[in-house]
This record gives structure tokens, sequence and C-alpha cells, in this order.
């Protein structure tokens, strides 16, 4: 189970509208979000991996304080939501070490796992799974095999595999299922809310039963929200596929933490 903790205005999809530089003059949801979130592991008993932006964990030191205190593996989402498509090595080498370095120092624990933001990392970038080790982390959850407009790698493995061979960095794609000759997406995000819920549960359980493979599950803490603040001027389908069915999400993830065994990331991969 995990969940990549940013707030909505971060989305890459509202890059086009909603100005970096603006960030700092908008108010967070994102730290009663992630409370709610704690809440309902703790009570599923569910412990979680969460992706963290430095940029939200330098705000919010205590939220990220909790999310260990609770049990909860912390790992990396970079520093400020920027693609990695978008950023040259020297570049991303700066911020996830950055970000790195500020979880670590906040939580006091180390951080082995990071997540490219709108999983940005593919065919023509591979170059940052090397920089990814060189700056010490021990997996990756950044390709994903699918086929999307804004990502995606459908030819890459679908588990866990280490992209340069035995050993080093492990990749961790986002679970999906083989049907029709495709890869479809089955472990989180736009998808979860998309597909009626016992659509979800039957390719998880698909997966478990005949390829006995653990899932990999993600989500967002504004995915939620459904009183969040709305945007205007966003194209159809960005409002779809940010706002759809928002108000059915907590109920369910929770669903999800009773319909089946959850664990961090490290513990499932690393252990």
């Amino acid at each position: 189970m995990t969940i990549d903790v940013e707030d909505y205005f971060q989305v890459s999809a509202f890059a086009p509208y909603i100005a970096r530089e603006r960030w700092e003059s908008i108010p967070c949801r994102v730290e009663s979000n992630v409370d709610r979130i704690l809440a309902l592991l703790d009570d599923e008993r569910t412990k979680a991996t969460f992706f963290t932006l430095g940029w939200i964990a330098q705000r919010y030191p205590a939220m990220v304080n909790r999310i260990v205190a609770d049990g909860h593996e912390l790992a990396s989402h970079g520093w400020g939501h920027h693609r990695v498509s978008d950023q040259k090595p020297h570049e991303f080498r700066e911020d996830i070490i950055r970000s790195k370095i500020l979880l670590e120092d906040i939580s006091g624990q180390a951080v082995l796992g990071y997540r490219a933001p709108s999983f940005s990392i593919g065919r023509h970038n591979q170059w940052a799974l090397d920089v990814l080790e060189e700056a010490g982390y021990r997996y990756s959850s950044s390709i994903y095999p699918v086929r999307h407009d804004h990502y995606g790698m459908p030819d890459a493995p679908r588990f866990a595999y280490y992209p340069r061979g035995s050993g080093g960095l492990l990749e961790l794609p986002i679970t999906t299922l083989r049907l029709f000759s495709q890869n479809i997406p089955a472990g989180g995000g736009g998808y979860f809310r998309l597909w009626p819920y016992p659509v979800s549960r039957w390719f998880l359980k698909r997966l478990n039963r005949l390829e006995q493979r653990s899932a990999i599950f993600y989500f967002h803490p504004w995915e939620i929200d459904h009183q969040q603040p709305r945007q205007e001027a966003i194209s159809m389908k960005t409002r779809f596929r940010h706002y759809y069915n928002l108000h059915r999400m907590e109920d369910r993830i929770k669903a999800l933490t009773r319909d089946f065994n959850w664990d961090r990331m490290d513990r499932v991969f690393l252990d």
C-alpha cells in the first residue's frame, strides 16, 4: 500500500493552470488529509509506504513524524514534483539528494525508496535509475508498464526487477493485469476511481490467485478530499480525471484494506 504525499494543486495535470509561483499562497490541505489516512490505516491495522515531497515535508515536519511514529515507511517523491523527464541529470541528482537528506533529518530514519512524479521515468531517461542508485536509494517505483498519454512504458516488466541486471537498484512497478494482450492498470490512481470497486477487487484477487504476486497500490491524499477547491479554467479531460468519484474514494480505500492484507514496500520487497 503506497500513498504519494502531494497536495491537489501540485498534480502534473494542473501545471498549465496553476503556476508553481502560486504554491506558497495556496492554503494546503495535505496535512488534514494525511491525518485522515493515518487514522483509517490505524483502524484497519494496515501499514503503508508514504512517498513524500520534500516541499511538503519542509512545511509539515510534524506530519512526517506522525507517519513514522505510526509505523509506516517514509520514502521520497522528489522535492517539488518536477517530472524527471523535464530535468537534466544534474538537476535530478540535486532534487533526489535534497529530498532524501531532508526526510532523513526529520524522521531519523534511512530513506530507501523513491517514486518519480507522474511515473516520469521511462524508455528515454533510464539514466535516472543510475543516479538514484548513486544517491543511495535501494528501490524505485517509477516505471508504469502501461500505455498512457502522460507516462508509461508498456513493454517494461510487470513485476519487481533489476533494470541493470542482478543486484543494484530494484524497480517496483505499479500493478497491472494482463488481459487481451494488454497491461490493464490495476494498482490505483484515477483508474481505481473509474472502475467500479468490484472490478478492482477482482483484478487484485486474480493477480494474487493466478500469478501469486503481491500487488502495489497507490493513491494521493487529495483523492479522499472531495471538498477541495475546484479549478474552473481546466480542460474537460483534466476535470474528469481529477474529480471523478472523489466522494467515493475513502470508502473504497477502507474496503480495500479489509479485503486484502497490505504492508510497507520495504518489508514486502526488501526483507
